[in-house]
């Protein structure tokens, strides 16, 4: 992140980072829950989907940790630069006050 980047390059940055990583967090989600429907099918032994669903919630979280590293730290340095510019901001702010 450089000195010159905007506020909104930064907001840009962070929204960004946040849908890749929970889009491809739900792309997991819904693949578990079909891998799990497709094999109880297969063996003859139906799962409602309720389930399979809730199934692939437990498994999904921690396995999304070991998959997606790279994007779990992006999303997290880009919310950060984020909390730190909106941090900066409102400390100008008060010390503008102050001083009227």
């Amino acid at each position: 992140m450089g000195a010159e980047e905007s506020d909104e390059q930064i907001r840009s940055r962070a929204r960004r980072a946040l849908t890749r990583y929970g889009l491809a967090r739900l792309g997991l989600f819904v693949a578990l829950t079909v891998v799990i429907q497709v094999a109880a099918w297969l063996i003859g032994a139906p799962v409602p989907l309720v389930m399979s669903a809730l199934l692939a919630l437990l498994v999904a979280f921690p396995l999304s940790m070991l998959i997606f590293p790279r994007m779990r730290v992006e999303a997290t340095q880009a919310v950060a630069a984020r909390h730190e510019r909106r941090r900066q901001r409102k400390e100008w702010i008060r010390e503008e006050l102050a001083g009227r």
